[in-house]
């Protein structure tokens, strides 16, 4: 008996410090942080022991998830953020009015207090205070920590990796996306003429050259859609759900530019991705304890067989690039310079696993995010008519009937503002996170060191004192004189994020949306199906939950 009670004892004395911490960690931490947060100004929804604001946000996304929004009701926030929108609206705390104090409220009413388990988050919605923490330069103001499952999903690339990582990926990536870098490989050309080659010459040349890749690619899809409506019974027009079109249109776009190769050699990545992205997805609304990803769960299994398909996959397409190389190079792709950068002094290279997560990244960033632009871009579009027509005459007038290049599409002004208004209204990231690397000020708020942040990209794109009375309608007009007048902030348009971690790859998108719009609009005119159900969702990226089936008639039968 002496024996046992000895190690019940020692167990006793062994698991007190570890109650101790999880007692701190799970009452003390959230009491203390309300108050810290509560005395200036800063509310939210009560702390619940264990779950914190879970069950409520759970809750409340179910009841959204079952609304069905008009063709133009373009707040989708009800559906896809009704946790946000009553926090921010009705300011309740336990059936009393939330106190705030008068500096706070006049920000801008969104800047509020929830909890992921025990686990803080600050949403800042509140323009000035998100554009401090963007444009900060410093690395006060980190990514947030990658789940297992984000990095399986798009690896830790640009996109993820911080301080002087991000430096080295950011230069060896750059020159694939800022044009007037493009290490592009010019034709032989005699000296003179070589010497006559400046520098907006070889810009020009790159734009072209990647036009024209685009161009081949949506040339490919619209083609098989006037095959498929000439097979029609009715072959004045015919239903089509764009959104699937898109997304292996947009894969084929990424695969060919980027990494040299087509849709089809890509597939099981992006299959892959597409599985994993529901998985992670799922997990951001679930409390996660330290260790969990370790535990062989049924997700976590899913999730390290997606992962190493995909790891796989990219170690091909890789190492036949490796191997296929000439003199010449590894060519003028993503994929070539990272190749490239191995072969300078190891302080600049990229290791190959590095060079798997930034293929990850543009596989994942360079397919999904541009889809589902589109397919919101041809959704607006099949809902206002007089813009699509508008468009189809500005695309007549400067592109004719022939293949659009760059000089063209720069002058597609209205198109242009279209677009813009497509990523205020449905962008396809809708949230941005951020973390406190030390104690800050951040606008008037004193912030704890790791405070996350959270930033509800739809709510400020949709918030009436940055953008006006019609901030919920769809009026590309607001663009007439370009991003920085279109609201009473300069940055309030934020769908492509701002300050040095701004989007590497924005030029290319808005460029690949011209090239497909243009080359739709030169060959259909289009409406939704009625078969339509008004419903985005964000599963990592804002896409329609039932499809987009759009009736297209072709304009040349």
């Amino acid at each position: 008996m002496g024996f046992f009670g000895l190690v019940l004892g020692s167990l006793l004395v062994a698991l007190i410090p570890i109650l101790w911490k999880a007692l701190l960690h799970l009452i003390w931490r959230p009491y203390s942080i309300t108050k810290l947060f509560r005395e200036q100004g800063v509310c939210g929804p009560a702390y619940q022991f264990w779950t914190g604001s879970l069950q409520e946000i759970r809750r409340l996304r179910k009841a959204g998830s079952e609304l069905i929004l008009d063709n133009n009701c373009h707040d989708y926030t009800v559906r896809v953020f009704p946790h946000y929108r009553n926090w921010t609206h009705h300011k309740r705390l336990r059936g009393k009015i939330w106190k705030y104090s008068s500096a706070i409220f006049l920000l801008s009413g969104t800047t509020f207090l929830l909890w992921i388990g025990s686990n803080p988050r600050l949403c800042v919605g509140d323009i000035e205070m998100v554009k401090q923490v963007l444009s900060n330069k410093f690395g006060f103001y980190l990514k947030t920590e990658a789940s297992a499952g984000v990095l399986a999903l798009v690896g830790k690339g640009l996109v993820l990796v911080e301080g002087e990582d991000w430096v080295r990926h950011r230069r060896i990536l750059n020159p694939a996306f800022a044009m007037d870098k493009l290490k592009v490989r010019l034709p032989s050309l005699p000296l003179g003429k070589c010497i006559a080659y400046r520098t907006t010459s070889i810009i020009t040349w790159a734009w072209q050259l990647l036009t024209k890749t685009m161009d081949e690619c949506a040339k490919a899809t619209i083609e098989a859609w006037r095959d498929e409506s000439s097979r029609e019974d009715d072959q004045q027009q015919m239903e089509i759900d764009v959104s699937v079109q898109f997304q292996e249109l947009t894969a084929d776009v990424i695969s060919r530019t980027a990494f040299g190769s087509s849709y089809k050699e890509g597939k099981e990545v992006f299959l892959a991705q597409k599985k994993l992205q529901v998985l992670v997805a799922e997990s951001f609304f679930h409390w996660n304890f330290y260790g969990s990803k370790y535990f062989p769960t049924k997700q976590n299994l899913q999730i390290r067989k997606l992962e190493k398909i995909i790891r796989s996959t990219l170690m091909g397409i890789i190492k036949n690039r490796m191997s296929s190389t000439e003199d010449s190079g590894f060519g003028n792709d993503l994929l070539g310079l990272m190749l490239e950068a191995r072969q300078v002094e190891a302080g600049r290279m990229l290791s190959l696993d590095e060079i798997v997560d930034e293929c990850k990244t543009f596989f994942f960033a360079g397919q999904e995010t541009t889809s589902y632009f589109l397919t919101w871009a041809m959704f607006l579009l099949s809902t206002n008519k007089d813009w699509q027509e508008k468009l189809r005459d500005e695309v007549l007038q400067h592109c004719r009937k022939e293949t659009p290049n760059a000089d063209m599409l720069s002058r597609l002004k209205p198109m242009n503002m279209v677009l813009l208004e497509t990523l205020r209204l449905y962008g396809p990231v809708i949230l941005m996170g951020r973390k406190a690397e030390r104690a800050m000020t951040l606008g008037s708020i004193n912030i704890p060191k790791d405070t996350s942040l959270i930033i509800p990209i739809a709510l400020i794109q949709r918030n009436k004192k940055l953008w006006g009375a019609d901030a919920d309608e769809f009026n590309p007009l607001r663009f007439a004189n370009g991003m920085s007048q279109a609201a009473t902030h300069p940055n309030a348009l934020l769908s492509f994020s701002i300050g040095p971690r701004a989007c590497i790859g924005q030029n290319f998108a808005m460029l690949e949306a011209k090239v497909v719009l243009a080359k739709i609009l030169q060959q259909f005119s289009f409406s939704l199906s009625p078969k339509y159900k008004h419903a985005p969702m964000d599963v990592l990226t804002l896409r329609p939950k039932y499809g987009l089936p759009v009736v297209l008639r072709p304009l040349h039968v």
